[in-house]
C-alpha cells in the first residue's frame, strides 16, 4: 500500500512574516491518518483550526491567503509546497500571528524542518485526485494574455512559462519543466526564492505590506539588475519560484494530484480559479489510492531525498 506520511516528532521555528512584519513562532507536529494540513491558530483567545482546502483560500493578493470564520493565515504557499514536495499529508501548524514565516524567501528551510523531524507512514492509503480531463483557466487577450491548465497524466508534472520584460529576469531561464519522476524537488525546486522589485516594494510597505522583506529573505530588483550580493541559486530562479508556489498553491486542493499542470503568467489567484473549476466539474477528476505502491507512478511512491 502506498501510504500516508506524517512527521515523526514535532519541529518548530521562529521567524518574521513576509508583508506584517511580525514575529510568528511555527510549530509542525504529527497528525493522524485523513487529518490532512490544517494551520492552527494558537496565538487566539480560543484557537481556531483552518483545514486547507481551495474553498479555505480567502485572499490572493500577493501569498495564498486561508480563513475559517475571522481566522486566517497569511503565505501558506512556501511552507504547503515544502509539504506537497516531500509527500506529507497530515500535519497540524501551530501558529502565533496571522502569517507563516517567510525564513530566507524559499521553501528549503521547511523542507529541512520537515526532514529534520521525520517522516513517518500511517497505516492509511495516500488519497490522490486524479484528474480525468482537461480544466483551463485564462483571463486577458494578446500581449496580456495569462493562463493556467490540469490535463490527464500518470504522475506530477508542472510546466511554468514567466514574462516579466525585465532585464534581470529576461537573461535568465523564462520556462521551467519539473516532473516528480525526475527531478528531486529539494535540490531542483525548494531553494527558489521569492521576488520582488524596489519600485513595488516601496508601493507596498506604503501601504503596510512587504514590511519583513529584505535581501535575506527574497531576491530584490531594480530597473536593471539584481541587488543581492550573492546572485541567484539557480540560473533560472524565478521562474522555478513559480513552480514552487504553483505547487503550494495546487496542494491547498488538500491531496495530491496526478497530473499535468502548465501555466504562462500565472499566479496565486488563477491558481486557485483553477482548483475550483476542478471541483466544479466531479466528471473531469476522480479519487485514487495504491493498494500495490509499485503500481503508482514514478517519484511519489518514495520519501524525496535531501539535497
Amino acid at each position: 500500500m502506498l501510504a500516508q506520511r506524517t512527521l515523526k516528532t514535532l519541529t518548530q521555528a521562529v521567524g518574521v512574516g513576509l508583508h506584517s512584519g511580525q514575529r510568528v513562532e511555527l510549530t509542525l507536529r504529527p497528525a493522524l491518518p485523513d487529518t490532512g494540513i490544517v494551520f492552527r491558530r494558537v496565538d487566539l483567545s480560543e484557537p481556531v483550526d483552518i483545514r486547507v482546502s481551495a474553498h479555505a483560500v480567502t485572499d490572493t493578493r500577493l501569498a495564498s491567503t486561508i480563513s475559517s470564520g475571522q481566522a486566517k493565515v497569511h503565505t501558506v504557499e512556501h511552507l504547503m509546497s515544502a509539504c506537497a514536495g516531500l509527500g506529507i499529508d497530515n500535519l497540524y501548524v501551530d501558529i502565533t500571528a496571522e502569517e507563516v514565516p517567510i525564513l530566507d524567501g524559499s521553501a528549503s528551510s521547511f523542507v529541512y524542518l520537515l526532514q529534520s523531524a521525520g517522516i513517518e507512514l500511517q497505516n492509511a492509503p495516500k488519497r490522490f485526485i486524479r484528474v480525468l480531463e482537461t480544466v483551463e483557466v485564462a483571463e486577458g487577450q494578446g500581449d496580456h494574455i495569462k493562463w493556467a491548465r490540469l490535463e490527464p497524466y500518470d504522475g506530477y508534472r508542472l510546466s511554468f512559462e514567466i514574462d516579466f520584460k525585465h532585464p534581470a529576469v529576461d537573461s535568465t531561464g523564462q520556462q521551467v519543466v519539473f516532473d516528480m519522476a525526475k527531478g528531486t524537488y529539494a535540490k531542483d525546486i525548494a531553494r527558489a526564492r521569492t521576488f520582488g522589485f524596489t519600485k513595488d516594494v516601496e508601493m507596498m510597505r506604503s501601504n503596510g505590506l512587504a514590511l519583513g522583506g529584505g535581501l535575506d529573505n527574497a531576491i530584490v530588483m531594480d530597473d536593471y539588475k539584481v541587488l543581492n550580493s550573492d546572485g541567484l541559486r539557480y540560473d533560472d530562479e524565478f521562474v522555478k519560484h513559480k513552480i514552487l508556489d504553483a505547487m503550494g498553491d495546487l496542494f491547498l486542493v488538500g491531496h495530491p494530484m496526478l497530473t499535468a499542470y502548465s501555466a504562462f503568467r500565472s499566479g496565486h489567484a488563477m491558481n486557485n480559479q483553477l482548483l475550483r473549476a476542478l471541483l466544479a466539474r466531479p466528471e473531469a477528476y476522480e479519487m485514487v489510492t495504491f493498494a500495490d505502491e509499485t503500481k503508482a507512478p514514478a517519484g511519489l511512491a518514495w520519501v524525496q531525498p535531501a539535497w
